[in-house]
């Protein structure tokens, strides 16, 4: 068995492959503040629960966005799991060109989406993580990874408005059945959501254009992340969610690299 452990500013996101199938998921929440003893006990606790012996893992893949908790994170799977990890960064065997002015900020799990994508489609795409931050990445069929933006997360963009307006209440994350709205909570949860679905089909239909510049074939577009489905049932572009696109890629990268 593998593990593969995803890092994001808000959830730590770990998945257990024995060969290529994903038998186990679970997300926590990111706290640097947690020791490796801590995190050692929930991993170890997750693996019990799921009738798994933490022991049989061979091996663990990391990607991070977060440096300030890989000390912790490291230092727990080299004392529990007793194995070096791996860990996504400059030198580690991809399978795709970064094309990006400097290649070394371009972001683990931008990557990993990428690898992933490239691997299982085999065609020019556009990659759309709903995450802390939103990213749109562009890879050409060859495996060319042009770039692409980052914009505010959903739930950034709602947490600012009752932050910088006195009279706005903190919302939750749902989606109006209109735009015409006759309460603050829904007109604030229409703007936020449609206006982001609006947001979301402005720049990919830009990146498409962009692409063709690259490949003749039309862009397929996928979308990961935690609220990934709430926004492709209204987007006019996204044409399917995955949901363990960067899960996949993590265990892809590792095959490449575990010799």
């Amino acid at each position: 068995m593998i593990l593969v452990v995803d890092v994001g500013n808000t959830n730590i996101v770990l998945g257990v492959y024995k060969n290529k199938s994903l038998i186990a998921d679970w997300r926590l929440s990111t706290d640097s503040k947690r020791s490796a003893d801590e995190y050692g006990v929930t991993v170890h606790h997750l693996f019990m629960m799921n009738n798994l012996d933490i022991k049989d893992v061979t091996g663990v893949i990391i990607s991070s966005v977060v440096p300030n908790i890989m000390y912790s994170l490291e230092h727990m799977i080299k004392k529990y799991i007793e194995v070096d990890p791996i860990v996504v960064g400059p030198g580690v065997k991809t399978g795709i060109n970064i094309k990006y002015d400097n290649p070394k900020e371009v972001g683990a799990d931008r990557i990993v989406n990428a690898v992933a994508a490239h691997e299982i489609y085999k065609r020019p795409l556009i990659i759309i993580d709903f995450g802390t931050a939103t990213t749109f990445c562009a890879v050409t069929r060859n495996g060319d990874y042009l770039g692409g933006a980052i914009c505010p997360g959903i739930k950034i963009s709602a947490e600012a408005l009752f932050e910088r307006a006195a009279k706005l209440p903190r919302i939750e994350i749902n989606k109006p059945s209109s735009v015409i709205c006759k309460n603050t909570v829904t007109s604030m949860q229409a703007g936020v959501i449609y206006g982001y679905i609006g947001q979301v089909d402005y720049i990919v239909s830009k990146m498409q254009k962009e692409m063709r510049d690259y490949d003749s074939e039309k862009a397929f577009v996928i979308a990961t992340g935690g609220l990934a489905k709430l926004i492709s049932g209204e987007s006019k572009y996204i044409d399917e969610v995955n949901s363990y696109l960067t899960l996949e890629g993590l265990r892809i990268i590792y095959e490449k690299n575990k010799e």
